[in-house]
């Protein structure tokens, strides 16, 4: 891949998902495909799609003829700060928010074969450079996508997550290959059923996952009975971008609610969303925001960091981060007083490593009491004996943020360097040991404190003991997020999918016709040939009768070179009678046709 400003600043772990677009591999068919859905989409969507979008088109360098190259588009977005990638696919939602957070837009690389050009069941160029580039040029929506992508990112999954998404692209992938047999289909969506009714209390990220869904992929803008379409699924697919104006499918006010509103991702939508402007997107995921264990951290946090048994971080008041499996937590009037993570883990500050505590280190594992520590302060008090006054001294218990002392607080409560500490949290948790070394942040606040010869106990019971030990600083767990904090420290959450796109299998007659296609294409670009194109349409009535794009071509060159021909009226004439004799091509070709004409398409509510 080459790399630009944008693109250089992504970790290292989302470049594996990135694939070299295969321009070459894109046949003449598919070149025709998607003329045909950018401009019936143009046409269609000049009234009903946010304002923003045919000039979106322009500014983000997505052509109408031509499939765009990666390196076309990327020397257009530059100029809005964004970029573009090519991948296989679908990958992990959380992989596609995530680069976004980075002001990246995820392409997938293949295109919709003809049998889907009205919806595809999987991603593909279409839906994501003519969908998502075009919206990119409103500056509020860029930011609303750039902030659900860093909150995806963050958001913890579970296993049946995992499950989930990979029964889905199972799905997607083969759905989208011509040679699937209807039975591996039927089996694949009885997985997705089988998995979707066993999911469990929803996870962060299936909630993000629904929240995207219904915004970046399928939302409306306005009011629920004057919208505009801005979603990148609606705005890529001719079928729902009309289908989704009736009345039977549901339009609904965009609330936090959308985030139990499950998808199916092969599938027409039965309602979407309506939001009022792009502002009212961020205040929503704001409040989605605030439910996150990465903003409200304490014991909801660290038991969601336990539930999704991945690789997840903490972060305690002091700024320390402790990234790991999270396995054990010992709580005290609902509150996280002791925390165990187990295998390969590292402690960092401001997402990177501290030296000597980074995974090499600490290979199995990191525990840590938290919270406020037991400090005694003795104080005057004053009273009288009779007519007598009388001064005295009180010891009275206090409780402080360790990571709040400075070196003679530290000193006062008798925790020094060289010298063995006695220190009770009020947890009831206590920690002996000679005190070797403080570590401190760049604020000034204590985070580690390094003992020699140590022990944690707990009610009686011993925790830790070991000759060298180091405990984490801090009155609290101030956020929880899933992966690392030093994200190129670890390895990532996700990987790339092992069941690849299928690569379509073109039989001799699909080679031939293909070689059609780009011979009509070749005189759209040079010289029409009226003789010649006439001999193409007797060849496809007589060879490649369920063909029905390349006579629209054909009969679009003619009206050109030769209008009202004899030869044009004849191919019309096929073609309606095609549209009146087949269902699944009626709107298809009267779309088409409705092009060369100039005429508007009516949809009925």
């Amino acid at each position: 891949m080459e790399l630009n400003e944008v693109t250089s600043k992504l970790p290292k772990h989302l470049l594996q998902f990135v694939v070299d677009q295969p321009y070459n591999a894109y046949t003449p068919i598919d070149q025709a495909v998607w003329r045909y859905v950018m401009r019936r989409n143009c046409k269609h969507l000049r009234k009903i799609a946010h304002a923003s979008y045919l000039h979106g088109l322009e500014v983000t360098g997505v052509e109408i003829d031509r499939i765009p190259t990666m390196y076309g588009m990327n020397r257009i977005l530059k100029e809005i700060g964004w970029a573009a990638v090519a991948v296989d696919g679908f990958i992990p939602p959380g992989a596609f928010m995530e680069f976004t957070q980075y002001n990246v837009l995820v392409i997938a690389a293949d295109i919709r074969t003809i049998e889907h050009i009205e919806y595809t069941p999987a991603p593909d160029i279409i839906h994501e450079s003519a969908g998502h580039a075009p919206i990119l040029a409103v500056p509020e929506f860029a930011e609303y996508l750039c902030a659900i992508g860093e909150a995806g990112a963050k958001a913890f999954s579970s296993a049946k997550d995992v499950e989930l998404y990979e029964a889905i692209r199972h799905l997607s992938i083969i759905k989208e290959d011509p040679a699937t047999k209807d039975d591996e289909v039927i089996a694949a969506e009885r997985d997705i059923e089988r998995i979707q009714q066993n999911m469990g209390e929803p996870s962060e990220m299936a909630q993000i996952r629904n929240l995207h869904w219904w915004t970046v992929e399928y939302g409306l803008i306005g009011s629920l009975t004057d919208f505009k379409l801005y979603g990148a699924g609606l705005l890529s697919s001719i079928g729902e971008a009309i289908s989704c104006l009736k009345d039977d499918v549901k339009k609904l006010p965009y609330t936090l609610d959308a985030m139990n509103c499950n998808y199916d991702i092969t599938k027409p939508q039965p309602q979407l969303f309506v939001t009022p402007d792009f502002k009212h997107l961020m205040k929503v995921l704001e409040e989605f925001k605030q439910r996150m264990a990465w903003k409200q951290g304490g014991l909801t946090g660290v038991q969601r960091a336990i539930e999704s048994q991945q690789t997840s971080t903490l972060v305690f008041s002091s700024g320390l981060q402790l990234t790991g499996t999270i396995r054990d937590v010992i709580v005290v009037d609902n509150a996280p007083v002791f925390i165990r993570s187990e295998g390969v883990s590292a402690l960092s500050y401001n997402d990177e490593e501290l030296p000597g505590f980074g995974k090499d280190q600490l290979t199995v594992g990191f525990a840590s009491p938290v919270g406020k520590i037991m400090v005694r302060d003795a104080r005057s008090t004053s009273g009288s004996t009779g007519a007598t006054p009388v001064l005295s001294v009180e010891a009275l218990d206090e409780y402080v943020d360790l990571e709040s002392l400075n070196d003679s607080a530290l000193r006062a409560a008798g925790i020094e360097i060289n010298t063995q500490a006695n220190i009770r949290f009020q947890s009831g948790i206590v920690v002996e040991g000679l005190v070797s070394m403080f570590i401190r942040n760049d604020k000034g606040a204590l985070m580690m404190i390094l003992f020699r010869e140590a022990k944690v106990q707990y009610q009686g019971k011993v925790l830790i003991k070991k000759s060298a030990y180091s405990m984490a600083v801090g009155s609290s767990i101030i956020s929880a997020f899933a992966g690392a904090a030093d994200i190129d420290a670890f390895e990532p959450l996700v990987s790339v999918p092992r069941e690849k796109m299928h690569k379509i299998i073109h039989s001799d007659a699909s080679v031939r016709l293909q070689k059609l296609y780009s011979e009509v294409r070749a005189m759209r670009e040079t010289t029409v040939q009226g003789d010649r194109l006439i001999e193409i349409f007797n060849i496809l009535k007589r060879e490649f009768r369920n063909d029905w794009l390349l006579s629209l071509e054909v009969l679009e060159l003619l009206e050109m070179h030769r209008p009202g021909s004899e030869t044009a009226h004849d191919i019309k004439a096929y073609l309606e009678h095609k549209a009146s004799e087949e269902n699944r091509l009626t709107q298809l070709i009267q779309n088409g046709l409705a092009l060369l004409d100039g005429d508007k398409v009516k949809v009925k509510r």
